[in-house]
């Protein structure tokens, strides 16, 4: 509200809003002013009432309407009115709709002027009423129920007719009493207030939360000892976040909420004559002061700035760097003086994690610590130090993470052998394995392994050691250790679960010894990340004792190798062979069958195989590798001590060679003739064999032997040399036939001729053809000598072109006549003879060359067809001459 002076003295009350102002005149009259209307009216119901104080409705009231309000008079009396403009109106009337009396304010001595009046709203539809007189500071506490605010307070004054309400009460009094609130939002409830009255200040904070009583942490702050209440009284109050000013008769004084000290002095000058009132406004915060001359106005600015200190000094942490948590080296100095706080008050864990956040001396506070034996507090300490360090700080992480290693293995192997101390000790545990996780300490720990490693060895922590070495993705040092201990199925997860080939190779030695079973099925899980190559020592260490069942694996992984993955090393097949040879010899047979014959599907070595079927006797699979190698005559050797019939299927193998089949087929022949003595089977392997004859095998007979044995074979024989006799005679005839009818071809065609007329034209040239030397073909076409000559020359291969240049040189120079008239006739007759027949020679040469085929119906128009009609080089020419 605003208080000012007229001409004659009145108060006025004024809401926040500024909708409605109230001017209470000594008259005891009372005007209202809406922000709204044009002109001052006046309240008919309030006349012959001095009103001191106004209680306004924050809750209902409007632009048009206050809603119910509290009104306080100069004999004690509270009034319950409200006040409504009409907006257009006809007609004027009262704006006051009611106003009628609720309670009564007393003090010992009877009615006492209501100095102040306020209400508040809290939760569940509570609502406080607050009013003093001067001397004494009445609660009124009730509920509304919901939807009956609109008509008014009455209820809860009602509830305190019989007996008194809720009051405090001082005994000192100078006449009059002020309160002020100390609102931190607009259109918030209040949060403190500050009761002016005869024995200081009474201050205290608002709790709407309580059941009976609005106030909470009351107490009194005395007046400055510079004021002398019986000659310079405070005329105002009005309160802030953690001051309040005084309004005396020439100064301003403030005095901090918080321990009572003056902070704040302004002395007025006589000029401007005495103050008379002070005012807060609670939108924006400014504070007002007016003489009977002027008018002064408070601007407040960083209020809290030293109020971090005051509750420092008050222990009051919290609230201390709340207000300092922008200003660094206050925080530092309240953090500093909470730890020591704490650690005076043996809180050392709370003291621990303020001391990690301040600029202190880490040794200090270190040793602060170990004196005092508070190994816990330590480690948090030095974790809240470790987690505030930038990244860059890698030496002081590594000390620190190092030491809180070594902490934390002191402290687990106190706990570990205290039974009683279980639960303390998988606490412990859990966070020192939280620790080796965090991703912060990552990096430093990874750098500094092989410290911790050497700290966990110190401590015998075998349990923390195969941990962080899984942390640090070490799977060899977990592994090593498993199989040190002998937990070769430990050690086979951990690899099965990180896949690691390289680890695969060099633990399989080992394991494959005592589990190999479960080491094979891990391989094959592996399928191709592992190279199979890398682990033949280890099965070849394992499969050395000669164990049908360590073999049986050894194959099972190779076979995988071979079958599944289709593996080609050359390596892995001689393997697989080696053990084959060793202990099956028929799966043996039936992998060198299923590799075949061809030399791009083997993948083993075959004098490497040959070299181990020879020397475990495994002749069949000797006679395959001969085959492959196309060594037809040892296969058949070897076969023969096998079985005949395996003999038979190699002997026929080299099929384009008919003398070496021969050779084979008498080779199998002689065995069964001179070793078996098998004259039936001898002749049964003549007639399997087409290339043999009995004349051949005769020789392989012995003496004794009668021809009845093989009379069938010689007749046989007999009767295919005259089958053969007879297609040679029907051959030749057939021969004879044919050379018969090409001579008459040849005849029939030297007699052939064709008719030329003289109107003929060559169809080169387009000229009669008869004026030069010309051709004739079959086909019809007809052209000059020179002409096609001309149009085959172009076409005609390099070296036909040379030699059809040459044929036309010697043809001219057979044309030249002779100059030798001197010789003898007989003599140049010879000649002349024989340079006619060189010359019809040579002519037939050209012949052959030039007109072996027409050039319109030859293959000389067929690979012409795709070139151009007109020479890509005389284009341009070409093209000129049509313009």
């Amino acid at each position: 509200m605003f208080l000012f002076s007229l001409s004659l003295p009145p108060l006025g009350h004024m809401p926040f809003t500024g909708s409605h102002l109230l001017i209470a005149l000594n008259t005891s009259e009372c005007l209202y002013l809406n922000r709204n209307a044009q002109k001052v009216r006046t309240l008919s119901r309030w006349k012959g009432h001095l009103i001191e104080s106004v209680g306004w409705n924050k809750f209902l009231g409007t632009e048009t309407n206050t809603g119910p309000i509290l009104v306080g008079t100069a004999h004690g009396q509270i009034y319950e009115a409200e006040i409504s403009v009409s907006e257009g109106s006809l007609f004027s009337t009262n704006p006051d709709q009611y106003f009628r009396q609720v309670y009564t304010l007393e003090e010992e001595t009877g009615p006492a002027p209501v100095c102040c009046l306020e209400t508040e709203r809290g939760i569940d539809g509570k609502y406080f009423i607050i009013a003093t007189t001067h001397k004494r500071l009445f609660q009124f506490v009730g509920k509304v129920a919901e939807g009956t605010e609109q008509q008014g307070f009455s209820s809860i004054f009602a509830m305190h007719a019989d007996h008194l309400p809720s009051f405090r009460e001082f005994p000192a009094s100078f006449g009059y009493s002020e309160i002020a609130f100390y609102t931190p939002k607009l259109r918030s409830s209040p949060r403190c207030f500050a009761w002016m009255m005869g024995n200081g200040v009474l201050y205290g904070l608002l709790d709407y939360g309580r059941p009976d009583s609005i106030l909470s942490e009351e107490r009194v702050w005395v007046y400055p000892s510079d004021i002398d209440v019986t000659i310079n009284k405070p005329i105002s109050i009005v309160l802030t976040q953690f001051h309040f000013l005084l309004l005396l008769p020439d100064r301003v004084t403030a005095v901090c909420t918080l321990n009572g000290q003056v902070v704040f002095q302004d002395v007025f000058l006589e000029k401007f004559g005495s103050l008379k009132h002070m005012i807060k406004d609670p939108t924006v915060g400014q504070i007002w002061i007016h003489t009977e001359k002027v008018v002064f106005r408070y601007h407040v600015q960083r209020e809290s700035r030293d109020v971090w200190k005051m509750y420092m000094n008050m222990n009051k942490f919290d609230l201390a760097k709340e207000y300092c948590k922008d200003r660094p080296e206050c925080l530092d100095i309240v953090l500093a003086k909470e730890a020591e706080h704490c650690f005076q008050n043996k809180k050392y864990l709370d003291s621990a994690k303020c001391y990690a956040l301040t600029q202190n001396y880490f040794e200090e506070i270190a040793l602060k610590f170990i004196e005092a034996k508070q190994e816990e507090a330590l480690m948090e300490f030095l974790l809240k130090k470790l987690a505030s360090l930038k990244h860059s700080e890698k030496t002081q992480t590594t000390l620190l993470t190092t030491w809180l290693t070594e902490l934390y293995l002191n402290w687990l192997g106190v706990l570990e052998g205290d039974a009683s101390k279980r639960h303390l000790y998988l606490e412990t545990r859990e966070r020192f394995r939280t620790f080796l996780i965090s991703p912060k300490n990552k990096e430093c720990l990874f750098n500094n392994r092989a410290s911790i490693y050497e700290l966990l060895a110190s401590h015998g922590d075998t349990e923390h050691m195969v941990y962080f070495a899984v942390i640090m993705q070490d799977y060899e040092r977990v592994i090593a250790h498993h199989c040190q201990h002998e937990e070769y199925d430990e050690a086979l997860n951990v690899l099965s679960r990180h896949r690691d080939e390289k680890l695969f190779y060099k633990f399989s030695p080992v394991l494959i010894q005592h589990i190999p079973k479960k080491v094979v099925d891990a391989w094959i899980s592996m399928g191709i990340k592992l190279d199979a190559k890398k682990l033949i020592p280890a099965l070849v260490n394992y499969s050395q004792s000669g164990s049908t069942q360590q073999i049986n694996e050894a194959i099972r992984y190779m076979e995988f190798c071979v079958y599944e993955l289709e593996e080609t090393e050359q390596a892995i097949h001689n393997y697989l062979l080696s053990l084959y040879a060793l202990c099956r010899p028929d799966s043996l047979l039936s992998y060198l069958e299923q590799t075949g014959t061809s030399p791009s599907r083997i993948h083993y070595d075959l004098k490497y195989a040959l070299r181990l079927c020879a020397e475990h006797e495994h002749h069949r699979a000797c006679v395959h590798i001969y085959k492959v190698m196309e060594m037809y005559e040892e296969a058949v050797d070897l076969a023969l001590q096998v079985d005949v019939d395996l003999a038979k299927s190699c002997a026929d193998l080299p099929e384009e060679d008919e003398e070496l089949r021969k050779k084979l087929w008498l080779k199998i022949a002689c065995h069964v003739v001179q070793e078996e003595k098998d004259v039936k089977k001898a002749m049964a392997c003549l007639s399997s064999c087409n290339l043999l004859k009995i004349e051949d095998v005769l020789p392989f007979f012995p003496d004794f032997v009668t021809i009845d044995h093989f009379k069938e074979a010689i007749c046989n024989s007999l009767e295919d040399y005259n089958k053969h006799i007879e297609e040679l005679k029907r051959e030749m005839e057939e021969a004879t036939q044919s050379a018969k009818r090409i001579r008459e071809d040849i005849q029939e065609m030297r007699n052939k001729y064709g008719s030329v007329e003289p109107q003929e034209k060559c169809s080169v040239c387009d000229f009669p053809l008869l004026n030069r030397p010309f051709y004739l073909f079959l086909c019809g076409h007809m052209f000059h000598y020179d002409c096609l000559l001309q149009a085959v020359y172009p076409n005609l291969p390099a070296y036909k072109q040379a030699k059809l240049e040459d044929l036309q040189k010697k043809l001219a120079a057979t044309s030249q006549p002779s100059k030798a008239h001197h010789r003898p006739k007989d003599t140049d007759t010879t000649s002349l003879g024989k340079g006619q027949q060189s010359r019809e020679q040579i002519k037939a040469d050209i012949d052959d060359i030039v007109a072996a085929e027409c050039v319109f119906c030859g293959e000389l128009m067929i690979r012409s067809i795709d070139k151009p009609f007109i020479d890509p080089q005389k284009y341009e020419e070409e093209k000129q001459s049509w313009l």
